[in-house]
């Protein structure tokens, strides 16, 4: 195979798996994001401390991690079909791939708040602001570097998975390595579609890594709240007084 056909091939490929990639990261923040936050704060000590909730949170989100993604693509047929209304091509694929990656990410997202100093926390509270505003004014800034970080392992990991769902009819770089690398004996070419995934890796973790980096630099700490406390009013000293009385202006 010539570097004309593999390019024919390689472009379409790609920007499968990178749409593939982009819907599930997507639909895994907006769902993800809120389970790890209701984890911690439905957790014993937590703002809306209800144990029965975050157990059957906690249930589910080991459940799902705990399922293999190939296995996890065929029970999800069924429902794939209903959202896409079929289960081939990389939009179906885009399905279990989200499935498969909101109880990964929702764990990373519940380390992250965790880190966050609880000291902020109660000296929001202090300061009469409501869960809301802790989550958004308090968690989510302090945590927002560790955030980026995760949201950049959870990209990769749907990278992969990406090229697995590839296997079972997903379309993307995981089905070309199959069709041409495998099953036609195109060493060269899957070589080329290895490295092209590597370099994608690079690129993303290079872009992820600079953005928590910076985030992390600029200090999420520099006072986020809501309510900033006013400065205390100063005293004046006794030297200050005394040269005002000489000056003839007293204080």
């Amino acid at each position: 195979m010539t570097w004309d056909q593999m390019q024919e091939l390689l472009w379409p490929a790609t920007w499968e798996t990178l749409g593939m990639v982009g819907i599930s990261t997507l639909a895994t923040i907006a769902v993800g994001l809120p389970l790890g936050l209701l984890l911690v704060l439905t957790d014993k000590g937590g703002l809306l401390q209800n144990l029965p909730v975050n157990r059957l949170i906690g249930t589910v989100v080991n459940i799902g991690r705990s399922i293999p993604f190939v296995i996890l693509i065929v029970a999800l047929i069924p429902f794939t079909r209903w959202v896409t209304g079929t289960t081939l091509g990389w939009q179906a694929a885009s399905v279990p791939l989200a499935v498969g990656a909101i109880p990964f990410f929702a764990r990373l997202v519940e380390t992250s708040v965790r880190e966050v100093d609880h000291g902020l926390v109660e000296a929001v509270q202090a300061m009469g602001g409501s869960t809301w505003t802790i989550v958004r004014k308090t968690l989510l800034p302090e945590s927002l570097a560790a955030l980026v970080a995760s949201v950049t392992t959870t990209v990769i990991a749907l990278i992969g998975f990406s090229a697995m769902a590839g296997t079972v009819g997903g379309g993307g770089l995981g089905s070309l390595a199959i069709t041409y690398g495998y099953q036609r004996f195109e060493t060269a070419f899957m070589w080329v579609i290895v490295a092209e995934l590597v370099i994608i890796v690079t690129a993303i973790q290079f872009a992820g890594d600079t953005a928590a980096r910076r985030l992390s630099h600029r200090g999420g700490r520099a006072n986020p709240f809501f309510f900033r406390p006013r400065p205390a009013p100063q005293t004046p000293s006794a030297e200050d007084l005394e040269n005002s009385e000489s000056s003839g202006n007293p204080r």
